[in-house]
């Protein structure tokens, strides 16, 4: 048990080391923390995300975008990837870097000081939502359970991720902006604050590329709605709940999913397959 605590902690700090960003300094005229204390976006509209369409500014104009669904292929590769990997943990085997929780993230639209270019790219832990009628159950369950044995948990996230994956949400993937806070911001973190257009790429066979809009809901926000503060609990939790408490709350990254491309080498080649082709 020691070992795989170790093994996470080692995972946590190695992000720490290859991924954070440096520190920064705003551009002129950026304006992303409101009152000195939370972020809160301009550039995404989601009242009529309920009926499957997201309003953003994207390369600098506003556009419609459909909602879309995870392809069935990307799901089955995700999920079976997923329980492959805890079930590697609970033989305490090193978990690999490829795979779905890694998702490379390539974001544009805010040119820091320390370059000539606004183009980033930065490896996110990924992960999925639940369907808004389960994240109330799930968060329940994660939070009764939060000081169970390691192995207790492990089996609680196969099974979600296999018997219960009706559960999850095949329109989102979601992450966490761990380092970005008002006095320090990911260039990742500033992007999507300026253009919430990301490609997310993860690196395996089959290989695959989700275009998405982003969507940053701070903790600190005094005006989320209840469902904006489940996911806020519930992304946090399942970060937690792996890794250990975490000293803060951080902002989510929720990644509605416009597009999918298949990567993989041989046939596809970067094929789209969501919305499929005509």
């Amino acid at each position: 048990m020691l070992k795989l605590v170790f093994i996470s902690a080692a995972i946590c700090l190695l992000s720490v080391n290859l991924f954070a960003a440096g520190k920064n300094e705003l551009p002129e005229g950026a304006e992303f923390w409101r009152d000195g204390k939370y972020c809160r976006q301009d550039n995404i509209d989601l009242k009529k995300a309920g009926a499957g369409t997201i309003r953003a500014k994207v390369e600098g104009r506003w556009q419609d975008f459909t909602i879309q669904h995870l392809s069935a292929i990307f799901m089955e590769w995700n999920l079976k990837e997923r329980i492959k990997s805890l079930e590697g943990i609970k033989k305490q085997e090193m978990p690999g870097f490829a795979g779905p929780h890694s998702g490379m993230v390539a974001s544009h639209g805010c040119r820091r000081s320390d370059s000539r270019t606004t183009i980033n790219n930065a490896v996110k832990g990924m992960g999925f939502l639940p369907e808004p009628d389960a994240i109330g159950k799930l968060l329940d369950e994660l939070h009764s359970s939060t000081d169970s044995a390691m192995d207790y948990k492990l089996n609680w996230l196969m099974d979600l991720y296999g018997r219960r994956r009706d559960l999850l949400d095949d329109t989102k993937q979601v992450s966490l902006e761990l380092y970005a806070k008002p006095d320090f911001a990911t260039h990742t973190f500033l992007n999507q604050m300026t253009d919430p257009a990301v490609s997310i790429v993860f690196l395996d066979i089959p290989s695959f590329e989700v275009r998405a809009i982003t969507q940053l809901i701070d903790p600190n926000d005094p005006e989320l709605t209840e469902y904006q503060r489940q996911v806020v609990e519930y992304v946090n939790g399942i970060h937690d709940y792996f890794h250990g408490a975490a000293p803060r709350k951080s902002i989510v990254a929720v990644y509605h999913v416009i597009e999918v491309f298949d990567n993989s080498p041989g046939s596809a080649r970067g094929k789209r397959v969501v919305p499929p082709l005509p």
